[in-house]
């Protein structure tokens, strides 16, 4: 009864700690925007349009998130790879021995997975921080800073 219970704990959990993780990587959908206090993923958006970019960094910027948008695109293979993951993951749970060999080795390729596209998407926000100057960078970390104090504070507010 007790390896019953372990692998019923196993099934709930684990998919709720990949899923989580999982709906951290992709970060959101297009759309939220963390309600009317603007605290949600944005991009920066909002951000980057208080840096009063010239109109050359305006073109770059579209130009590099163009490109960005086209190689996410392109890039099928990695998102076909984590949906393959995601069914193994879940024939896993449903098989009638728990096998954590597999598990594991499902887990740890879904961790690198996640990993490469975190590492893609910061590649790509380094590089759009690249076209802006050392006063244009100072600015946005002031503004961020201002934005995670004001989300702090409600954040709080809603808490207590």
């Amino acid at each position: 009864m007790k390896s019953f219970k372990k692998t019923l704990v196993m099934a709930i959990v684990l998919p709720l700690a990949l899923g989580s993780a999982s709906a951290m990587a992709y970060g959101g959908g297009k759309g939220h925007h963390g309600g009317k206090g603007g605290c949600g993923m944005d991009g920066g958006k909002k951000m980057f349009r208080e840096l009063d970019l010239t109109s050359e960094q305006k073109t770059q910027m579209k130009t590099l998130r163009e490109s960005h948008r086209e190689q996410r695109h392109a890039n099928t293979d990695t998102r076909d790879a984590r949906k393959a993951s995601h069914q193994q993951m879940q024939q896993l749970l449903l098989a009638d021995s728990f096998n954590e060999a597999e598990v594991r080795q499902l887990a740890q390729q879904m961790s690198e997975q996640q990993l490469d596209h975190r590492v893609a998407m910061l590649k790509n926000r380094h590089d759009m921080l690249n076209i802006l100057t050392a006063e244009q960078k100072t600015k946005l970390q002031e503004l961020q800073s201002e934005r995670m104090a004001k989300c702090d504070a409600r954040r709080d507010a809603k808490v207590n």
